[in-house]
């Protein structure tokens, strides 16, 4: 950095500090900070902590079950868990609307239920106050309050033209004054960031990760780029808009429609190119499709009726009950393979479609550098929808895995003769449930998000390169005096 950009970013510095609104204004910003990051830590800690109380009482009354039949056990289920990564205190992103939990039976593929925004009231349509969101929407306001008039008032003045007769060229005080507004922004985000390492290692009981450290250590830096591709667009637009007054509306007039707007408008673009079939369109397709391939329920059913066929022929049996293991679970586990496979194959194109609707919002990333800030941002908190659609999966698979225990342990342990009108009913000892391990939600390794981000992080390289090469090659354009 030449000596002259150094003097013009510390005399944006010094100037701003001595306006006191705009010192107001950021003593306001930080203390919005302070209050988010707070609420953040607070709200991950009473989440957090009753999610891992149910799912210890969970496992326990799993455990507790007395002697029973294993089909009845795979009917009474076993509810799973998502827990918050220790960074989503920053970004709460989609974790108040997507739900934490999901009840696993067999047969049967259940929703992802009790969000957050189902248990409060009206006031969470109005948003949540996180850091990630004063971040992301506030701190450019502060960026276009303190910089709207770092050239045109300059101009105003006169004092531009005195300035670069004194040999400072363009390009100098182009860069002299970003570097100032970013050293303002850094005053606040320094210690925020110093904040947030804290209550980061705090919240994971100070077991630090090598991944969620660099987790934060992207996050940080994708958040300080951010910060100076929109104070370089503030100081161009200050520089070349004929006033100060044109400069501040067209800048909140951005805020507006780049911030606000637009957002809102991809949504709604994706939706309407990629329409999604309603709950009850998903629930008949995948009804239909059960139907098709048959149920293992009706043993009349033309494709169980010609696998019990197969069956008696192989042992040389003319009844099932002469069967070496159990003919139920046998039937069980084929019709929970079949189910499971239509189900699967109905959600993945269902998450496609969602998929493809986001993808709108990522590429609009190009146009809008909000838009893919959000998107790293949440993906880095594992508080996207990448993380809810990972959880469904790893839910399914404990949920196939559990049935499919549960039926190996009725065809290996029940007979296949009926118990008596004063016999006990058939059932195994309870000490079988402990055989099923604990449902666990593993996050996605860094390498994976990054994978998945690939577009949203090369919108953000190219945001960067934009704003770099604005400043240095756009002075040809610049006029000294408004005309």
């Amino acid at each position: 950095m030449s000596a002259r950009i150094s003097t013009i970013a510390k005399q944006t510095f010094k100037a701003t500090f001595n306006n006191s609104a705009t010192l107001a204004l950021t003593l306001l910003l930080g203390l919005s900070l302070c209050l988010a990051t707070y609420v953040g830590w607070q709200n991950f800690k009473t989440q957090n902590n009753q999610r891992l109380h149910y799912k210890e009482l969970v496992r326990t009354q799993w455990l507790a079950k007395p002697d029973k039949h294993p089909h009845r056990m795979a009917h009474y289920g076993y509810l799973a868990f998502r827990e918050k990564h220790e960074l989503s205190f920053f970004d709460f992103g989609i974790e108040s609307f997507a739900g934490v939990s999901i009840f696993l039976e067999a047969h049967k593929q259940n929703t992802v239920n009790f969000s957050e925004a189902g248990f409060t009231n009206g006031m969470l349509s109005f948003g949540e106050i996180s850091v990630a969101m004063v971040l992301q929407l506030l701190v450019p306001l502060l960026i276009f309050f303190l910089g709207y008039n770092s050239i045109s008032a300059e101009r105003e003045s006169g004092t531009l033209k005195i300035l670069l007769c004194q040999d400072v060229s363009w390009k100098q005080l182009l860069w002299g004054k970003t570097i100032g507004i970013i050293g303002i922004c850094l005053s606040i985000f320094i210690p925020l960031i110093l904040l947030t390492i804290l209550l980061w290692a705090s919240l994971s009981h100070w077991q630090i990760s090598m991944d969620s450290a660099l987790r934060l250590l992207l996050l940080v830096l994708s958040y300080a780029i951010y910060f100076f591709i929109i104070s370089a667009i503030t100081v161009l637009v200050s520089a070349f808009a004929r006033s100060s007054k044109s400069a501040l509306i067209t800048l909140l007039a951005c805020w507006i429609f780049f911030m606000v707007i637009m957002p809102r408008i991809t949504q709604a673009v994706g939706v309407k190119i990629h329409p999604s079939p309603s709950k009850i369109e998903f629930a008949d397709a995948i009804a239909a499709d059960v139907h098709r391939q048959g149920d293992s329920h009706d043993p009349n059913d033309p494709h169980y009726a010609a696998i019990k066929d197969s069956l008696l022929k192989a042992y040389a049996v003319d009844d099932v009950k002469k069967l070496p293991f159990n003919y139920g679970g046998y039937i069980m586990a084929e019709g929970e393979k079949i189910t499971s496979k239509i189900y699967s194959q109905h959600q993945n194109e269902l998450n496609h479609i969602f998929e493809k609707q986001n993808s709108i919002t990522t590429i609009s990333g190009f146009l809008n550098p909000y838009l893919l800030l959000k998107h790293i941002s949440m993906a880095l908190t594992a508080s996207d929808f990448n993380t809810f659609v990972d959880f469904q999966h790893q839910a399914e698979t404990y949920r196939y895995q559990l049935a499919q225990k549960m039926n190996k342990l009725q065809i290996e342990k029940i007979s296949n003769i009926a118990p008596g009108e004063e016999e006990k009913p058939l059932a195994i000892s309870k000490a079988n449930w402990a055989e099923q391990p604990d449902f666990n939600y593993h996050f996605k390794k860094l390498g994976a998000v990054l994978w998945n981000e690939l577009l949203a992080l090369s919108a953000l390289t190219f945001w960067l390169l934009v704003a770099v090469m604005l400043l240095q090659y756009s002075t040809k354009w610049i006029k000294t005096i408004s005309q």
